[in-house]
């Protein structure tokens, strides 16, 4: 009958249910970590190599912008196209604002469309400060977004530069003599100016060189700052406001001071802020709009700046569109987390956690199964129900836990069925001289039978018969319950099977046998419970006689094994080799032998030999004699001393009983 409590755990409490939660934990956070990862990665890369295209569309703008800058109009340009694409892989393309071709580094019937979208404008009037900032130069061009290159009339001549030059390297020695160390840098313009290591001009302020005659403007100069200067007027006067004249470092009002470097520095802080390489005025310090006061600055300012965008527009290049893309003509795509981007990897993880759960629920039933046929197998062993073994699936730790659950199950099989046989021969023992005593004593008592000394001494015989049961079964129980009391002291195992022998002698000389010990010097020396040691070797004496013929023949032999050849003592016939023959000291391994020529025993029985109430005789006749237990509490002694009992046997030729005790260092003979 079935009980309550075999009812199946709830899956949050079962081990599937905790290996499914184990495992979704771990797949959910593998997947975030590995999503995190690759994010990250990804991110860094797209930036990196954003960053890294930037750079070389920003240097791409910029060797563009100085070609618009120093050319009035874009003819010869695709050589240099053409050479800017070898060098960044990229393709590039320059078309009018009206989208028509003037230079594309892909050729053919081939090349792809160009993108609807311009990467840039290349005007030099009006300069992307983003990509100019991160140009070769790697400075953008301030607040002035016309590019510096752009000179236009305020390029010098040749010699006009020559002469100019000459000069910057006269005051570059007068320099570099006064202990002031200083280089010649040329201009966009081709004028040169002199630069002190270390950008302080104060230094030179003491010394004999004058550096005022390399800002002086030259007559081609001074015209284009005439000509800059009525258009800037004209723009004043269209806002009704008075003209005003510009100084050589485009700033207005009086003029500025010339300082050491040839950088004029206004009185006051009005100026315009000139590019880089502009003529006379190149490296005049830029200044934000946000600094300038007053309203008529920034109307002059404005009008400055109109002005020299006037001026320059038929120096330079027409503004183009530039447009960068691959190699294939498409442009470079970057990581974009859009909706679909975000569905896409949700999808991703969803079934990566899908397929995990999967695997574990497939993984978990497998293991859980022999689980809870374990479970079953262990109820219906509770239960007492005859089945109790589980399959065996495999060679693995469950596997192998079925195969020890059904070797325990076994054992515990026999052990039940010992048990159940024990009862039964403990009854069958005890009733048969209960039931003698019984019917001798019931007889006496009708007047059937006479209570003369025969009478008395056969119900002693039966009461000493179960007394000895009795005995056995004291001694059984006390050796499995490891409560067997042993008085071990030194002795001499020769004596004691001459005590043996001796007290077994009249029962075999009345059934015809011989008995014989074999050792004639002193025997091993041995530490041991006199009294037990010679019940066990006793009950083997026996039990030999008793199966023994007329005429055969009972040997008890002593040796011992594992010593060293140099001892007083012999080992007997059956010792290993390395002792045979050979005398042995020390301590080692004491062995009692208990030969027979009896019937023997027969191999499927053999193993059996030392099992309670086990009789070669199936019919328990007690003919032969013996309640079963003498080999059982022979094995229980020689276990209790630390020893083993073992038995050999050949059907039809005899039987040997071999014990054996750890011995000690014998006695010193003579």
């Amino acid at each position: 009958m079935r009980r309550p409590d075999r009812a199946r755990l709830p899956l949050r409490r079962s081990l599937l249910g905790r290996l499914l939660v184990v495992s979704a934990l771990v797949a959910a956070c593998s997947v975030a970590a590995t999503a995190w990862i690759a994010v990250q990665t990804t991110s860094g890369a797209i930036r990196q190599e954003q960053g890294q295209n930037l750079t070389a569309d920003a240097r791409i703008y910029d060797t563009l912008l100085e070609y618009a800058a120093r050319n009035p109009t874009w003819d010869g340009v695709g050589a240099t196209v053409r050479k800017l694409a070898r060098e960044s892989g990229r393709r590039v393309a320059l078309t009018t604002q009206g989208r028509q071709p003037l230079a594309d580094s892909a050729t053919g019937e081939s090349a792809p469309p160009l993108p609807p979208q311009a990467s840039a404008v290349v005007d030099p009037l009006s300069v992307d400060t983003v990509l100019a900032a991160r140009g070769a130069d790697g400075q953008g061009p301030g607040a002035d977004r016309i590019d510096p290159r752009a000179v236009g009339p305020f390029r010098l001549s040749t010699a006009d530069s020559r002469a100019l030059r000459r000069t910057a390297d006269d005051k570059v020695a007068c320099l570099n003599r006064a202990g002031i160390a200083s280089d010649v840098v040329v201009g966009a313009s081709g004028r040169p100016r002199v630069q002190i290591v270390g950008n302080d001009p104060e230094r030179a302020l003491g010394t004999r060189c004058d550096l005022a005659a390399l800002d002086t403007p030259t007559r081609s100069e001074r015209k284009a700052l005439d000509a800059l200067t009525e258009l800037a007027d004209a723009c004043l006067k269209r806002q009704g406001r008075e003209g005003v004249r510009l100084n050589s470092d485009l700033s207005w009002g009086d003029p500025a001071p010339v300082a050491v470097l040839g950088e004029p520095v206004a009185p006051e802080p009005r100026p315009v802020p000139a590019p880089r390489d502009a003529p006379a005025e190149e490296a005049a310090p830029s200044v934000e709009m946000s600094e300038r006061t007053g309203e008529n600055d920034r109307a002059i300012a404005s009008c400055v700046g109109t002005a020299r965008s006037e001026q320059l527009s038929s120096y330079v290049a027409s503004p183009a569109l530039l447009f960068i893309g691959g190699e294939g003509g498409a442009t470079l795509p970057g990581f974009d987390l859009s909706p679909a981007n975000t569905a896409r990897i949700t999808g991703a993880a969803a079934l990566v956690l899908a397929l995990t759960v999967g695997a574990s629920v497939f993984a978990g039933a497998r293991l859980v199964r022999p689980l809870h046929a374990l479970t079953g197998a262990a109820q219906r062993m509770r239960d007492g129900e005859e089945s109790a073994s589980v399959p065996v699936s495999g060679d693995d730790e469950v596997g192998r836990l079925a195969a020890a659950f059904n070797d325990m199950s076994a054992h515990r099989a026999r052990l039940e069925e010992q048990r159940k046989a024990m009862v039964s021969d403990v009854a069958h023992e005890l009733r048969t001289p209960l039931s003698n005593i019984r019917g001798w004593l019931e007889a006496a008592q009708d007047g059937l039978a006479d209570p003369d000394p025969a009478f008395v001494s056969s119900l002693l015989e039966e009461a000493v018969l179960l007394q000895h049961i009795i005995d056995d079964l004291q001694d059984l129980a006390a050796a499995d319950a490891g409560a067997l009391r042993l008085h071990p002291e030194p002795l001499d195992v020769r004596e004691l099977l001459g005590q043996v022998a001796a007290a077994h002698q009249a029962r075999a000389e009345n059934a015809g046998v011989t008995l014989a010990v074999t050792a004639t010097a002193p025997g091993p020396g041995l530490s041991a419970d006199p009294v037990r040691l010679r019940q066990a070797v006793g009950n083997l004496v026996s039990n030999a006689v008793r199966h023994t013929p007329e005429g055969g023949r009972v040997t008890l032999r002593a040796y011992v094994t594992g010593r060293d050849a140099s001892g007083p003592y012999a080992p007997g016939p059956n010792a290993s080799e390395e002792g045979r023959g050979t005398a042995v000291t020390g301590s080692g391994t004491v062995v009692i032998e208990v030969t027979d020529t009896g019937s023997g025993i027969p191999a499927d029985d053999l193993p059996h030999v030392f099992d309670r109430f086990w009789r070669a005789e199936k019919s328990r006749s007690r003919r032969t004699g013996g309640s079963g237990l003498g080999l059982a509490i022979v094995r229980k002694l020689v276990e209790a001393h630390g020893g083993t009992v073992r038995a050999t046997s050949a059907e039809g030729q005899g039987s040997t009983f071999t014990l054996r005790l750890p011995g000690e260092e014998p006695p010193s003979g003579p």
